[in-house]
């Protein structure tokens, strides 16, 4: 039986973590901002589904093996959460400078 102090395996990826941990720092704030805006306008209506994608992608990053193989899929998972997170606030700037440049 294997104890504790047993090396990582060779398949395991020894930093895993900053793809999600990035992602996440960047993008949490975002969702618990965009969060409480939409709430208090009274539900978050079309983005609902983003901010659930968002949370559930930024999650799933964080959940899958930390084997190397499946580097590529964590980072894209991270990434899209992110960019999840990022697109109610980014379609509000574009809003905001349609309405001041016309």
């Amino acid at each position: 039986m294997l104890g504790h102090d047993a090396p990582p395996s060779p398949a395991t990826h020894r930093t895993w973590w900053r793809a999600p941990l990035v992602a996440t720092l960047l993008g949490l704030p975002l969702l618990a901002l965009e969060y409480r805006w939409f709430a208090a306008q009274d539900g978050p209506g079309a983005f609902s589904g983003v901010l659930f994608w968002a949370t559930g992608l930024l999650v799933l990053a964080w959940v899958l093996p930390h084997r190397r193989s499946l580097r590529g899929l964590r980072m894209a998972a991270a990434g899209t959460g992110l960019g999840c997170a990022l697109l109610p606030v980014t379609f509000a700037v574009l809003l905001g400078v349609a309405v001041a440049s016309s």
